[in-house]
């Protein structure tokens, strides 16, 4: 079981000076986007690097939905800077490029392929010692302070693919919820649907202890090793918290203790699903995410086509939930009552279809797309996206359920519509 270290609570990013002068650290590298870049989050990470006389560069050039070439970008800025310490001030985007650029400046030699999730890449084991990694997030959505995974569009292919290693988690994660009150209406939906599906996924991944084989060392070991009684916990723990309160978070954003919470409740399924993975739904968004045609969600100010990573994962979640809990009914019964189906008189042979229901009821409350139609899909993309969803073996044979192609085409089909 693989967690970064956290500190929580209202304010505490004006520690981040005094962590990096208690790690002794005299170059660092702070990473955000443009956007953040002129938000309080930053600000305050700034101010605290001035107050204790941090020596520090500025790279704000993350794109949101990070790509190969984006990376890229930021590699090329780490490995000149020759930083001793990184500090990661954004979402799940700079987080992940953060990781990334620590990761091949730490193994100049590495080509960039060699540490990428095989089948696209070589998938290979980390072995060199990484700098120390500061990770403030600004949305309540990835839990990538917590987690081993960097994910990216890997452009020639169309699809999106990551890094995967526990050597890349952040050493420490600030949650400070002041944080999330700069945050628009739907960036507070969209990146609370991504806690909502690392909880379920990670609850109803295949057990760990049916995976096979055992790695030969335990440096094989994937960070992803299916659904555990340790990852069960954080899991079901962080579904509880979006039950109550991300309707909340969304609708009013003054409700500080809403957005408090969720930002609690995503570093939380972080940690579940940084140890169990996830499945299926984050598996089909990949190509949704990636092959995206004119779709630009509200409240996302970037200059390019965006399926939000949440949006594009949960619009899945009906069809897949429903395919998947015909294996360990009893769990799938358990989320949906959590999130608020009464399953007093349930059959145990519905569990698949009443939690599909209680899903589709949640996103129409949030006024969640009507599918996959409605951000630009049609019957003839099926498919692109299931070819997409293919190469995405690290996360697709964690459903508890194998799937074929034709699966995964009555999948993404049952999902063009969703009310």
């Amino acid at each position: 079981m693989a967690v970064s270290n956290i500190r929580y609570g209202e304010g505490v990013t004006k520690e981040i000076g005094m962590d990096l002068q208690n790690l002794g650290a005299r170059r660092v590298c702070l990473m955000t986007d443009k956007n953040l870049s002129q938000l309080p989050p930053v600000n305050a990470v700034l101010n605290s690097l001035a107050k204790y006389g941090i020596n520090f560069q500025m790279y704000d050039n993350v794109r949101v939905e990070p790509t190969d070439q984006s990376f890229l970008d930021a590699i090329k800025f780490a490995k000149k800077g020759e930083f001793d310490a990184y500090v990661a001030v954004g979402g799940g985007s700079v987080m992940d490029t953060c990781k990334a650029a620590n990761l091949y400046a730490s193994s100049p030699t590495s080509a960039f392929l060699d540490y990428v999730n095989a089948p696209i890449g070589k998938g290979k084991p980390v072995t060199v010692p990484l700098k120390p990694l500061i990770a403030v997030p600004t949305t309540a959505g990835t839990g990538s302070e917590t987690t081993g995974v960097a994910i990216f569009d890997f452009k020639e292919l169309k699809v999106k693919t990551g890094i995967a290693s526990r050597a890349i988690k952040p050493t420490l994660g600030i949650i400070d919820p002041l944080h999330t009150l700069s945050m628009p209406e739907r960036v507070v939906a969209n990146s609370g649907f991504d806690v909502l599906c690392h909880a379920l996924e990670s609850y109803t991944a295949l057990p760990y202890n049916m995976r096979s084989p055992c790695p030969s060392n335990p440096i094989n070991r994937p960070a992803y090793q299916g659904s555990n009684p340790i990852s069960d916990v954080w899991a079901l723990h962080a579904l509880r918290i979006v039950a109550k309160y991300l309707k909340r978070a969304i609708r009013n954003p003054e409700d500080r203790e809403a957005r408090a919470n969720m930002h609690l409740a995503s570093a939380f399924a972080g940690i579940g699903f940084g140890n169990a993975g996830v499945h299926l739904c984050h598996g089909m968004s990949y190509p949704i995410s990636g092959l995206v045609k004119t779709y630009k969600a509200k409240d996302y100010n970037v200059d390019h086509s965006l399926v939000p990573h949440g949006l594009s994962v949960v619009l899945t979640s009906p069809a897949v939930f429903a395919f998947t809990a015909q294996i360990h009914p009893e769990r799938h019964l358990e989320a949906a009552e959590i999130l608020g189906a009464d399953i007093r008189t349930a059959r145990i042979k519905d569990a698949g279809f009443i939690l599909a229901d209680t899903l589709r009821k949640f996103l129409f409350d949030l006024n969640v797309d009507d599918g996959l139609a409605a951000i630009g899909y049609s019957k003839a993309d099926i498919p692109a996206l299931v070819k997409g969803t293919l190469p995405q073996e690290r996360v697709t044979k964690l459903s508890p359920r194998p799937q074929t192609e034709e699966d995964l085409s009555a999948l993404f089909e049952a999902s063009m519509k969703l009310y």
